[in-house]
């Protein structure tokens, strides 16, 4: 008698929309990380777990960003909707700011609450980016495109500024020649100036007695705790010496100690520190004696910022 086959076992075909468990798991991931990547949290995260390392000893003799509030959010510069607020300086001599347009090159004060006192023409510039008062009238700009460094004179007759009548500084070539120095300020306490390369960040200094006069050139400083995708300002707080580092691609203003240590943090995203909305660009950051953080972004916003007791 013939044997027959023993019948086979059809196994169910798994629909191919049905992924195994492990892929969706992986897309979870991936689309997680991406998320992370795109709102910068990778940046955050190690600052944050750092912040609850400080004492509160530590954290009093610091600026201490997370502390601090918008009290002017989004305020509009008027008139200057078709430019680009490039960078901020609060000058303690007259109370009051300057920032520098980098698209229709400009100087403009402005008062403490974002009025718009006056715009003084720069002449010869092509792309002021940086910013930062010296006291007694002296301000001083970079050129980030031409890799120039300007120092000018500034009082109250002041209506349009050559770049011809004053010192001018070559700041030499960038790794990036598109992205080169963007950011610059005036530290009193070591009397020099500090300036910021955009991408890859980088902090140079160079020295100078407060004059039109620099000595010798720059010098490239420690940039290792610069965990930012690009640098766009930089600020002293004149209290505690310490330096403050803004980042438009990682909407976040860093706090740096005098050894060029990180210390604290604020993120510029809607929601946090007292913001409505995300600053778009945020280009421009300064502070004055009492502690109250200004800045500015592109293309004519205008943030005040206060510490909460």
């Amino acid at each position: 008698m013939a044997t027959q086959p023993l019948p086979t076992l059809q196994t169910p075909r798994r629909p191919r929309f049905l992924m195994r468990w492990y892929y969706w798991l992986l897309l979870v991931i991936a689309a997680g990380y991406g998320l992370a990547f795109a709102m910068h949290w990778d940046d955050r995260g190690v600052l944050w777990l750092r912040e609850r390392l400080e004492t509160p000893a530590e954290r009093q003799q610091s600026v201490w960003l997370p502390d601090y509030r918008a009290v002017i959010d989004a305020k509009l510069l008027p008139g200057m909707e078709k430019d680009e607020a490039s960078d901020l300086s609060y000058d303690p001599q007259t109370k009051t700011l300057f920032s520098v347009m980098g698209k229709n090159p400009f100087l403009v004060e402005l008062t403490l609450q974002g009025e718009v006192l006056r715009k003084m023409p720069l002449v010869g510039w092509t792309n002021p980016e940086g910013v930062t008062t010296m006291g007694n009238g002296l301000i001083a700009i970079t050129d980030e495109r031409e890799h120039m460094l300007s120092i000018i004179k500034v009082d109250a007759s002041t209506r349009e500024l050559r770049r011809e009548d004053f010192p001018k500084y070559d700041l030499g070539p960038s790794k990036d020649q598109n992205k080169a120095f963007e950011a610059i300020v005036w530290d009193p306490r070591n009397q020099q100036l500090l300036l910021g390369e955009e991408r890859p960040p980088a902090l140079f200094s160079w020295k100078s007695d407060g004059s039109q006069t620099l000595k010798g050139d720059k010098q490239k400083l420690a940039s290792n705790e610069l965990d930012i995708r690009n640098l766009s300002a930089l600020a002293i707080d004149p209290r505690t010496g310490h330096t403050l580092v803004l980042s438009a691609d990682s909407h976040l203003l860093l706090e740096l100690d005098e050894k060029g240590e990180q210390v604290s943090f604020m993120t510029l995203l809607g929601g946090f520190n007292g913001l409505k909305k995300t600053i778009p660009r945020a280009e421009g950051v300064t502070m004055d004696e009492a502690g109250t953080l200004y800045m500015v972004s592109e293309p004519n916003l205008f943030y005040r910022f206060e510490k909460q007791k």
